[in-house]
């Protein structure tokens, strides 16, 4: 890389000096002698590659003059203003020496450009530390990039797999819903059928003679704990049964269930048979 920087400034510099040379002996040779030319031209050019050569030095030392930099443009504009000037009085392709006039300036940017690399300019050790640093993080970029894929990958299966769980879920609920719905109809039905009392008092009819009572399929709900119930209580005639629950059952507006009737009933103390209580609410409701 080094070359490829200086090269250019050298050539640069090379041609800028023979062309200085060239038009300070065309030019003053037709007024003073040509060794006097010669002499003038070769000043301009040693007193521009003294100056380089010192500026060189004091890179290479790290450290800048600008003193020195300073003589070393006024000799680089110098020989731009001679071939200027020359290309302006030539009678003969001033246009082809005015287009190679800022061969100097430019020569002088180029050493300016070569300077500027060789600050900036690190070592190969250097160079394959932060070759190693660049790959490093591009390595760990990749594998977050690659983690982060995976991650999302996994993350969509298990919400895939508990979206179809829960539809699964939802579908056997909907099924148990149906299934119970149905039992409970049939439930309904058989508890408000007309023949289903007498289906049963038929049954009994033999067990119990003279006694018909009324029978009805349990209501599914939430059930009660049922105080006990105390031994040797006198039985309660039909007509004080009949007069209990009615009072029971208004003492509350809007009256009671029958579920709470009998709950506040035995929890006076009263003792009756379910089957007894039952009739008695009928009568009474």
């Amino acid at each position: 890389m080094k070359a490829k920087t200086v090269l250019p400034a050298v050539a640069m510099t090379a041609v800028s000096m023979v062309l200085t040379l060239a038009v300070v002996i065309m030019w003053l040779g037709a007024a003073v002698p040509w060794p006097v030319a010669l002499v003038v031209g070769l000043g301009i050019d040693g007193g521009w590659l003294a100056t380089l050569a010192y500026e060189r030095r004091l890179a290479a030392q790290g450290d800048h003059n600008r003193a020195v930099t300073a003589v070393g443009w006024s000799f680089g504009v110098l020989a731009a203003g001679v071939l200027v000037a020359h290309a302006l009085t030539a009678e003969h392709a001033a246009g082809a020496w005015l287009a190679v006039a800022w061969l100097p300036i430019a020569a002088k940017a180029l050493w300016l450009v070569h300077s500027l690399w060789e600050r900036t300019a690190l070592t190969p050790l250097a160079l394959d530390a932060i070759r190693g640093i660049q790959q490093e993080a591009r390595d760990e970029a990749a594998v977050a990039r690659a983690r982060l894929r995976a991650e999302a990958a996994t993350e969509e299966t298990r919400l895939t797999a508990v979206t179809e769980a829960g539809a699964r879920v939802a579908r056997v609920q909907a099924e148990t819903a149906q299934t119970l719905a149905g039992a409970w109809s049939t439930l309904e039905t058989a508890r408000k059928g007309e023949e289903t009392s007498r289906a049963l008092t038929s049954v009994t009819t033999h067990v119990t003679p003279g006694v018909t009572p009324r029978w009805e399929l349990p209501v599914w709900g939430p059930t009660e704990q049922v105080p006990a119930l105390e031994t040797g209580a006198p039985a309660l005639s039909d007509d004080a049964l009949d007069t209990l629950v009615h009072d029971i059952r208004h003492s509350q507006t809007p009256p009671l269930s029958y579920r709470d009737m009998a709950a506040r009933f035995r929890a006076a103390g009263h003792s009756a048979s379910e089957v007894r209580l039952r009739a008695a609410w009928k009568r009474v409701a």
